[in-house]
């Protein structure tokens, strides 16, 4: 105590200090003083209230506790008078026993007598309710139904009440009532039987599917009534609980897997495309059920049964059901096709489940797929397997197809463009084309897995059309009457190599980027189908030019001969040939019309310094020797008139070619020996693979140069050989000479 007052009186210096620290505020003392005081005041009269406050509430506790102290002695004196009363009162109430027992018979009686119109008159309302059913009129019918049970079911109930164990009357009095029952059942029916058709129901007489639904939600009513009272009393009436909601969805649930299953009217021996017709009729079928659900049926229901959802779930599931049990049957390709681009497309468009006024209650993005991705997997494996072996039948089908054109007595068709051509292109990029377009109305995955199978096959098809080609050649050969088209069908050969080409680059256009594709290990290690149709085109030209040169065979072996010499039609002839195969090698298609064009010009020439290579002639002197080179200079003048009339607008340089023929002539007609080793370097300076062989050959044929100077110029071509530029196309290196040696060339 003693402490606190120390504290206080130091805290007051304090305060005392802080309000006079300056001179003048002493005169401010006195106010100092009255406005302390009436704090005290204050706060001494706050402490009286709160101690005042705090004696009235322990003053009323004291007084509340007396109060409940005298009501529990009370209760104690009448619980004491109830005990003395109770025990008093015991054998009353066992001599109530009959009373109690009266009590039961009355409340039987009474329930018989309340259902007493109904007991006499089972018969008579079972027929009123089952004429009510047969006009519709089911509510009035299931009032009558209701009452039936009613009565049924208090009798049984107070049966059982005063006697559980007393079967026999239970089964005399549902013996009674087995009419209720059957009338029930019948109810039943008709319910089931309108919800089975509730898509038509609803369209015709909704009033009667509110009927139903109304019937259902009054029997769920009384199931729950009857079930509580089961808990109470153990007793529950017969047939009950009935459960009609859950029946409900049952029978929807089968409806659903009625309607779905009725959508298969054909199978494959009545209709080969069954399963595209199922199809559609299940699209057409599922969206006009739920159409007409939305749009009428959800207002026949409460809205706590969210029938909508429920009845799109049931549809959804079926469908599931039915397109896995589709899955599991053996599918034909195109079957496979239908089904999974049905699945995967078509169940998900604006056709079916995305038709848009199914939004939004149908998500389409939160639909579960209704295909594994297994069973998918399963499903497109089995398809590339059956659609390799069918493109693969169909490629042999088609090329067996265009071997007998080849064959026809009639010349091949022609393009717009007059260019000859066979159906082989078409029919074979059709095949391809059809079946991408279905391969990617399933996915682009797919796609890409049948465009790599096209080309593959692509590949393998056209090493049987090259072996086709040359033996369609060797038979030719064997008879060259036959067949009698064969040179206009060898053209359109090489035509379909460029058209095959074309179509080839177009699918690459259009269906994948083939760049990323060809990066595939199994790609990289094969030869591109470009690189086959160029080798198979090229094939085609060389076997016209080997028919062409048959034809020239003779007429090139007249060559420098002495009949060559005394003026021999023979390159005239050579060239009118040329020309006239020409005319019809004309109608071959863009850049093989200018390949074949110079590789004849390339032969003629080659052929020619053959022969002057084969050292048919010599000349006996200076005037032949002339004689013969202006021969030559003259053959070789109409061989670049010939070449460069074929080769117009192609743009291509035959002077090198045309050149080499003139330039042997110069080397003949050289009047001067000893001007020999010039002239022969000149030559070999513009034909680098221009070799010894051929300058003892060409030498040769002059007559008059001696065994030293053939073997000075040809030293003097070892001392200084040449090297061809990088452009340079060799044309003596194929043209080979026998073998002479130098006395032998000596006159």
């Amino acid at each position: 105590m003693e402490e606190t007052d120390r504290e206080a009186v130091w805290t007051a210096a304090q305060r005392v200090a802080g309000m006079l620290q300056r001179p003048d505020q002493l005169d401010k003392v006195e106010q100092y003083r009255r406005r302390e005081a009436r704090k005290k005041a204050s706060v001494e009269a706050r402490l009286k209230a709160a101690i005042q406050s705090q004696l009235d509430g322990v003053r009323t506790g004291l007084s509340q506790l007396h109060n409940a102290l005298n009501d529990v002695k009370d209760i104690q004196h009448s619980l004491a008078d109830v005990s003395k009363d109770w025990r008093q009162s015991i054998n009353t109430i066992e001599n109530l026993k009959d009373v109690k027992d009266a009590v039961v018979q009355h409340s039987q009686l009474a329930a018989a007598v309340e259902n007493l119109k109904n007991i006499f008159s089972v018969p008579e309302i079972v027929q009123e309710a089952c004429e009510l059913i047969e006009r519709g009129e089911l509510l009035a019918a299931h009032r009558k139904l209701m009452d039936l049970e009613c009565s049924r079911d208090d009798l049984m109930y107070e049966q059982y009440r005063m006697d559980s164990k007393n079967t026999h009357d239970m089964k005399l009095i549902q013996a009674y009532f087995t009419e209720v029952q059957n009338l029930s059942e019948q109810m039943g029916k008709q319910i089931w039987m309108l919800v089975q058709r509730a898509s038509v129901t609803v369209r015709s007489d909704p009033a009667q599917l509110v009927s139903v639904i109304r019937i259902i939600e009054r029997e769920e009513k009384i199931d729950k009534r009857m079930l509580d009272r089961q808990k109470q009393t153990g007793f529950i009436p017969p047939g009950r609980p009935k459960r009609w909601k859950a029946k409900l969805f049952t029978v929807l649930e089968q409806t659903v897997a009625n309607r779905i299953e009725a959508s298969q009217s054909d199978t494959r021996e009545q209709d080969k495309m069954w399963l595209v017709r199922h199809l559609e009729l299940l699209r057409k079928y599922v969206l006009e059920d739920l159409l007409v659900m939305k749009n009428l049926m959800v207002q026949c229901f409460p809205p706590h049964y969210n029938i909508f959802k429920i009845l799109q779930n049931l549809y959804h599931q079926g469908l599931i059901a039915r397109v896995e049990e589709l899955a599991s049957e053996d599918l034909e390709a195109n079957e496979i096709v239908s089904l999974l681009t049905w699945v995967l497309n078509t169940y998900h468009s604006v056709d079916m489940m995305g038709h848009p006024d199914l939004a939004p209650e149908v998500d389409v993005k939160s639909l579960e797929p209704l295909l594994s991705n297994d069973v998918a997997d399963v499903l497109l494996s089995r398809y590339m397997t059956t659609l390799t072996s069918n493109i693969i039948g169909w490629l042999r089908k088609a090329l067996e197809t265009d071997k007998k054109d080849w064959k026809k007595e009639q010349e091949p068709e022609a393009d717009q463009d007059g260019y000859y051509q066979t159906t082989l292109p078409a029919i074979v990029f059709q095949m391809f084309e059809q079946n991408l377009q279905v391969a990617a109305q399933i996915s682009n995955d797919l796609k890409l897995k049948v465009l790599t199978l096209c080309l593959q096959q692509m590949n393998s098809f056209l090493s049987r059309y090259k072996e086709e080609v040359t033996m369609y050649k060797d038979d030719h050969l064997k008879d060259r009457q036959n067949p009698q088209f064969y040179i206009q069908y060898m053209i359109a050969v090489v035509n379909n190599c460029q058209t095959f080409k074309e179509s080839v680059n177009s699918l690459k256009r259009k269906y994948t980027n083939y760049d990323l594709m060809m990066e595939d290990d199994h790609f990289a290690n094969q030869p591109t189908i470009e690189v086959t149709l160029d080798t198979i085109a090229k094939d085609g030209c060389t076997y016209l030019l080997d028919e062409v040169f048959l034809d020239l065979e003779s007429h090139l072996q007249e060559l420098m001969t002495r009949k060559w010499l005394a003026g021999s039609k023979a390159v005239d002839i050579i060239c009118v040939t040329i020309e006239d195969y020409f005319n019809d090698f004309a109608k071959i298609k863009k850049p093989y019309n200018k390949e074949i064009t110079t590789e004849a010009h390339r032969r003629v020439v080659v052929e020619y310094i053959r022969t002057m290579m084969q050292r048919r002639i010599t000349f006996r002197n200076l005037e032949e020797r002339r004689e013969g080179a202006e021969r030559v200079i003259k053959d070789a003048e109409q061989f670049r008139f010939l070449f460069n009339k074929l080769s117009a607008g192609f743009g291509e340089d035959t002077d090198l070619l045309c050149d080499a023929i003139p330039a042997l002539a110069e080397v003949l007609k050289l009047t001067d020996p000893s001007l020999l080793c010039l002239e022969v370097s000149t030559l070999v300076n513009k034909f680098p693979d221009f070799r010894e062989e051929h300058i003892t050959a060409l030498m040769s044929m002059r007559g008059d140069a001696s065994r030293e100077m053939k073997q000075t110029v040809i030293e003097i071509l070892w001392q200084n050989p040449t090297h061809p530029g990088p452009n340079f196309k060799p044309i003596f290196k194929d043209i080979s000479v026998q073998n002479l040696s130098l006395s032998k060339l000596v006159k």
